[in-house]
């Protein structure tokens, strides 16, 4: 006799996602070197289990310690892992020097051996760019200024750069270049990914977007693709009991999803955009989800649900309840996914 609540083994390949923004919402020193030293440790454990990827991203100007060096950080997971890839979605990159971004880039291409990808991205915070001394009326400018420095740098060939001959070493290793998409959500966005032949990476699920961006590169006679994110997307924490996990830390998921949603504008268009208020309303939403290991494997085996991004450090989530979640991840869902 079989079991009619038993949840089948997933048939198809899952992607696996470490989510890691180190965010705290009463940031010191300690409690965040701390933080960033789990992380690492997190996903050093993630790349033994067999995780696709560790995610984090760039935000500057912040009271909560949400991490503003996401290359730093990726150079940490890679020193500390062998096989699993970092994706930084976004990096805010007209605030970066192009010539030393196209090296810090190769740099981290060389020692991971090819697992970095970056999503550039304008990001959407003008105080972000004012804190850089960078003016928010220029970004696009800007941002068209630093991916073809980047594209050039990466050649390792001579390039012309404001006025003057430069050349930066060393050369990565993947070839052409490390991966790099554009991220946005705008026709501006998709447009300039389609003009320099780059992937492009919408921060939401806009199908017309993506129409839009192959119309772009047929224009320009250019190549790329899109990477569409699901129609839905969890940010996922796993616990024995929901009920009780969402009534003892439910405050620190209310927090990354209030603090991020503050930062957006009426119209801006985001795959994990929250509008709740309180902890019942994330809760009912979806967008921050508690699930059992049984949930979870079900959120793997929906149509189109094929990755599962595990956030257990979320929100300033305390560290042994992060690698709680972690471990029954591991131990009570990993395994079923890749049997």
């Amino acid at each position: 006799m079989t079991d009619a609540t038993a949840v089948p083994e997933v048939p198809h390949p899952t992607v696996t996602v470490l989510r890691c923004n180190l965010v705290d919402p009463a940031p010191t020193p300690a409690a965040l070197s701390a933080r960033y030293r789990a992380a690492v440790e997190m996903a050093a454990f993630a790349d033994d289990r067999g995780f696709t990827m560790v995610q984090t991203e760039e935000h500057h100007a912040t009271t909560n310690g949400w991490i503003p060096s996401p290359l730093t950080f990726a150079g940490a997971v890679f020193g500390a892992t062998r096989r699993i890839g970092v994706t930084v979605s976004a990096l805010i990159t007209p605030l970066h020097d192009p010539l030393r971004l196209a090296e810090d880039i190769a740099s981290l291409d060389l020692l991971s051996g090819g697992r970095l990808t970056t999503v550039a991205g304008l990001g959407y915070r003008p105080e972000e760019y004012a804190a850089h001394g960078k003016d928010w009326r220029r970004r696009g400018a800007l941002q068209d200024e630093v991916l073809t420095a980047l594209l050039a740098a990466w050649t390792g060939e001579p390039f012309s750069y404001r006025g003057r001959t430069v050349q930066v070493t060393p050369r990565p290793c993947t070839r052409p270049h490390p991966l790099l998409l554009i991220g946005g959500s705008s026709r501006a966005a998709a447009r300039r990914a389609a003009r320099l032949g780059l992937p492009f990476f919408p921060s939401a699920r806009l199908p017309a977007l993506e129409a839009y961006y192959h119309q772009q590169r047929a224009h320009f006679g250019t190549e790329g693709w899109v990477w569409q994110p699901p129609e839905r997307t969890a940010l996922l924490h796993v616990a024995e009991d929901p009920d009780r996990t969402w009534d003892r830390y439910g405050g620190h998921l209310l927090h990354e999803a209030m603090t991020y949603a503050s930062w957006q504008s009426a119209g801006s268009r985001s795959a994990v955009r929250s509008s709740a208020r309180d902890v019942a309303e994330l809760r009912a939403e979806g967008v921050y989800r508690v699930v059992t290991p049984d949930e979870c494997l079900r959120l793997a085996r929906r149509p189109g649900g094929g990755s599962l991004i595990l956030h257990p450090l979320c929100g300033g989530m305390p560290v042994d309840e992060g690698w709680r979640s972690l471990h029954l991840f591991a131990e009570r869902v990993l395994p079923r996914l890749t049997a």
